[in-house]
């Protein structure tokens, strides 16, 4: 069914999966707006080291201006970009997308709702993924987490288990440890729970997660902004689901529990090493996500919901200065950062 796929965004995410597929045999083509990646890729192919493998392989890469005159058709298309990218990313493609294919977000954030927009709910499929993975050099990228010590979830978006999505699980699975999820939104909303308890806060302060972890009260205030947007979710309607390899079991117990045994699970994976993807994007003089599809899009989807987030709205709201250049990732804004939680609290007390 699926036997044309395009990785569409090459970044480290991209890059891993587009060289796990093409070594596992699969017609994979690369579509990437990295004029310099493209060109590295197009000379000595992929270089991805992992922590058990170190795999170099060549692969078919193309930019994206050349699009128009290949002009090809995708069963597949798996899509790695920014979601800040999705606006323009999403109508990109289009045209290129089979009337029967699918496309499968590789993302953080809840993208969905404006992909189905674009393409249709029926050319749409979730994912929710745990890679952890740099990338700072034109074609060669540091993968932190092997192929079996990497999770990735797919799922339709009505929970049906369809042959289409038994099929992407089976694509997938060349790079992940890929399970169907019936409660695609579910499982997002979880992920995003977690990434906001440590992408969030250690992203503003331009530390690795060990040295974040380390500092005076970051625990707790981990905890309290994953309280934040559990509450959230459930106002809107997101249950916590089993991520990351974990089955329900696992993810049961108190708020502080479940959400103790996210974050464990997560660092376990990734390396205590690893530096989140805010950071990996200001070194690269880029946009975080942090102010608009991780904390921010918990302190939004607070306020529509009459829930209180002032720990989300504070680093939603450091993130954005960042973002403008006003303030510097940096360890100094940890007081920044409570000083602001504190007022807010004491506003919406």
């Amino acid at each position: 069914m699926f036997e044309k796929i395009a990785v569409l965004g090459c970044g480290a995410i991209g890059s891993s999966v587009s060289a796990d597929l093409t070594d596992a045999g699969y017609d994979v083509t690369i579509i990437d707006q990295w004029p310099e990646h493209v060109e590295a890729m197009k000379a000595g192919g992929l270089h991805i080291e992992m922590p058990d493998l170190d795999l170099k392989i060549p692969v078919k890469a193309y930019h994206l201006c050349e699009m128009a005159s290949l002009k090809p058709e995708f069963d597949l298309v798996l899509m790695a970009v920014k979601s800040y990218d999705n606006p323009w990313v999403v109508p990109f493609i289009k045209p290129y997308l089979k009337d029967d294919g699918a496309l499968v977000g590789l993302q953080n954030s809840m993208n969905e709702e404006l992909s189905m927009s674009v393409l249709g709910r029926e050319r749409v499929v979730g994912a929710v993924i745990e890679l952890s993975a740099e990338i700072f050099t034109p074609g060669k990228v540091q993968r932190n987490t092997s192929r079996t010590g990497t999770w990735f979830g797919v799922g339709e978006i009505d929970g049906s288990v369809t042959p289409r999505v038994k099929e992407i699980q089976s694509i997938l699975s060349h790079v992940a440890k890929t399970d169907i999820c019936a409660n695609i939104y579910g499982s997002k909303w979880t992920k995003l729970i977690t990434n906001s308890m440590s992408m969030g806060p250690f992203g503003i302060l331009g530390l690795h997660k060990s040295e974040a972890s380390q500092l005076p009260g970051m625990q707790e205030l981990s905890i309290q902004i994953g309280k934040e947007a559990l509450e959230v979710g459930t106002a809107i309607g997101h249950s916590i689901e089993p991520v990351f390899g974990l089955d329900a079991d696992e993810i049961a117990g108190s708020d502080e529990q479940v959400l103790t045994t996210l974050s464990q699970t997560l660092f376990r994976h990734t390396g205590s090493r690893s530096r989140t993807a805010p950071i990996q994007d200001h070194l690269k003089g880029r946009k975080n996500e942090v102010e608009s599809f991780i904390n921010g899009l918990v302190a939004r989807r607070g306020k529509e919901a009459g829930v209180p987030t002032p720990c989300n709205d504070a680093i939603a709201e450091i993130a954005g200065q960042i973002n403008k250049g006003q303030l510097e990732m940096d360890p100094s804004n940890y007081e920044r950062l409570q000083s602001r939680i504190a007022s807010r609290g004491q506003e919406s007390a």
